[in-house]
């Protein structure tokens, strides 16, 4: 079932949004070489529990993962494409780290990504960041009413494909809204001008995954959780939750 947003909804989801963006941005603040992904879990935690808000994210536990997840950030470092639990290994000089948040405000939830490299970047590492935020871009733009959900899935990997990258196979954003994963299902390619409309009160966490190989395959480490590319391929991931309204697409996910 999917339940439309109403004015009210959407200012609350924007508090919560508010929450995610400071906490992502702590993050990265706080990223270099020696800090581990588990201390940058610790300054989320700070962030979000601080502002009042509580984390979908620690002790989630969908039917398909043996344990719940322990952390409040999901961090992802080089060829790991999501789902990455924050663990004590140092951040090394060049690493490529993926870091995605959520927080739960006033009964509504906020959910954003985004990538960055830890020191000095490698030419390759931030054309794909680049391109996998022009990927969300394009998605954001396409997420007006009177579109089809297809038009957002076609954006986003239309500009993935251009550039030849992998994507992440059957993974894609979500609706979003009193939970963290609300229908509908946002593939990250796709046919425009089918699937659902899209009509003011939708709102989507837009997602892309790209990486530097070009199969879309990936493996899951033994914890269940983290998935990498099969490659070995570096990969990077960005989301922000984005509310549909008759004005054209609003991202609520900003500080």
């Amino acid at each position: 079932m999917i339940e439309l947003k109403s004015a009210a909804d959407l200012e609350v989801m924007r508090e919560a949004g508010r929450v995610v963006a400071q906490a992502l941005a702590a993050c990265q603040a706080a990223a270099a070489p020696g800090v581990t992904p588990k201390d940058l879990d610790e300054i989320a935690r700070e962030v979000i529990f601080g502002a009042g808000a509580t984390s979908p994210f620690l002790d989630y536990h969908p039917k398909w993962a043996p344990s719940p997840f322990p952390g409040v950030i999901c961090a992802s470092v080089n060829d790991v494409v999501v789902h990455g639990i924050p663990g004590p290994l140092p951040l090394r000089e060049g690493d490529l780290v993926s870091i995605d948040c959520g927080a739960q405000f006033g009964g509504m939830t906020g959910d954003a990504a985004i990538s960055f490299v830890v020191g000095e970047a490698a030419p390759a590492d931030l054309a794909l960041i680049d391109c996998t935020t022009r990927a969300l871009q394009a998605g954001i733009e396409a997420a007006r009413p009177g579109g089809r959900l297809g038009d957002i899935s076609h954006a986003i990997g239309e500009v993935a494909r251009a550039a030849g990258y992998g994507q992440l196979a059957f993974h894609g954003g979500h609706g979003i809204g009193r939970e963290m994963h609300e229908e509908p299902f946002v593939p990250n390619k796709g046919s425009a001008g089918e699937g659902m409309e899209l009509v003011p009160g939708l709102v989507l966490a837009l997602e892309p995954m790209l990486h530097a190989g070009g199969r879309d395959w990936f493996r899951t480490d033994e914890d269940g959780w983290t998935l990498r590319t099969d490659d070995g391929s570096r990969a990077a991931h960005v989301e922000h939750t984005v509310a549909i309204t008759a004005d054209g697409p609003v991202v609520l996910t900003l500080l």
